[in-house]
């Protein structure tokens, strides 16, 4: 079967007591709601949460397994309704081999193994109960704590400016601070694709995962792999990440990279785009410039050459960032096609039309055949969809 993974990288929103706080305009961020939200309106069959370490959150795993809404599955997972959660946790690395702070996520099959590797992160960690804290020890030995689980390793969003492998954390080589032998998979992050990161050939033996690295429940699925497996199943995605017995990454969905937060170079003051040997803007005279990935990725290649066979990257856009597209049509469109994905990648001009606007179709058409024109992001801020 053909399962959708979204969402390896998502934030429960959460106070600095671990508790669950508001999201302004949005239902609260917690791990009920997020599951809910993935099973009835996203369409996905898989979802990562990263913040499973936190005791708050396994406590809510457990009502939601005793009072029968949830389920433990045998090959890994806790399943409910019609979703599988994939119990994550991201974790700051900064020991003595880092240049600077070093994202990674990690995945655990059960329960009882995320209890058990936050009972050893918190005597190596000032507070369990938030997100991407700092670890304090070295990189190889957090890599083998996950493998004595029976976890998973991952990078986060390797190119990004900040607290990212090949943003500053490295010079030039995963090598420097990981062992390469392992790294499950590489989360490529917004502002790149698998061929921007495919010109570093020591990324050719990794599976390639796209995630959203959400913080609210309308960017659920931003990005998500569609993933060849027998059932959604902990088990079954390790086994596709390592292409055992034909499981694998059939297709990875993103965002055009134009789209992401750190694409282009440019001056966080102003926004103006610059080239990487700029130190202070023309436009504003601010000395903070920010290197955008492409221009990292540039720096770091060393092939131009497709090595490895690849999954089909397919761009899509959220419905959210179509300006005349608001949350009452939104709700319109989930009520007549049932998921965002269905309206993003399949349903027909001529449904469409019977729903919303002849324009706003038009629009949607458009955003899937990547003919809307894109405004390039950078600097923390988002590409948008129209004029240059």
């Amino acid at each position: 079967m053909n399962v959708y993974f979204a969402d390896m990288h998502i934030h429960i929103g959460r106070d600095k007591y671990g508790k669950p706080v508001k999201i302004t305009g949005a239902k609260s961020l917690t791990l009920t709601n997020i599951l809910m939200e993935s099973s009835r309106n996203k369409g996905i069959d898989m979802i990562g949460v990263i913040d499973c370490h936190a005791p708050a959150v396994q406590e809510e795993i457990k009502s939601l397994i005793d009072n029968g809404e949830a389920s433990e599955l045998p090959e890994g997972g806790i399943r409910f309704e019609r979703v599988t959660l994939i119990l994550g946790s991201e974790i700051e690395i900064y020991d003595e081999n880092c240049l600077g702070p070093i994202h990674v996520l990690v995945y655990l099959p059960t329960l009882s193994s995320m209890e058990a590797i936050s009972k050893w992160l918190s005597t190596r960690m000032k507070n369990i109960t938030l997100s991407s804290q700092r670890y304090y020890g070295s990189a190889k030995q957090l890599q083998y704590k996950v493998k004595e689980l029976g976890g998973l390793f991952i990078p986060a969003h390797v190119f990004t400016p900040f607290k990212s492998l090949y943003g500053k954390g490295v010079r030039c080589s995963l090598g420097e601070v990981l062992d390469p032998d392992l790294i499950d998979g590489i989360e490529l992050g917004l502002s790149s694709d698998t061929q921007m990161a495919d010109q570093l050939s020591e990324l050719h033996r990794y599976t390639f995962v796209t995630n959203s690295d959400a913080h609210s429940l309308p960017k659920i699925a931003r990005e998500y792999q569609e993933v060849v497996m027998q059932n959604p199943t902990f088990k079954e995605f390790n086994w596709a990440l390592h292409r055992v017995d034909g499981r694998q990454i059939k297709r990875n969905f993103g965002m055009n990279p134009l789209l992401g937060k750190y694409h282009m170079t440019v001056c966080s003051n102003c926004f103006e785009q610059v080239t990487t040997d700029i130190t202070k803007c023309p436009k504003c005279g601010s000395t903070k410039i920010i290197k955008g990935v492409s221009d990292r990725i540039e720096e770091l290649k060393n092939t131009d050459k497709q090595e490895v066979e690849r999954p089909d990257y397919l761009y899509q856009v959220p419905l959210e960032y179509l300006p005349t597209l608001g949350p009452k049509t939104f709700q319109k469109l989930l009520n007549a096609f049932g998921t965002e994905m269905e309206v993003i990648h399949h349903t027909p001009y001529q449904n469409l039309i019977e729903v919303v606007p002849e324009k706003l179709a038009n629009s949607i058409i458009q955003m899937r055949e990547g003919k809307l024109p894109i405004k390039a992001g950078g600097g923390g801020k988002y590409g948008s969809i129209g004029p240059s």
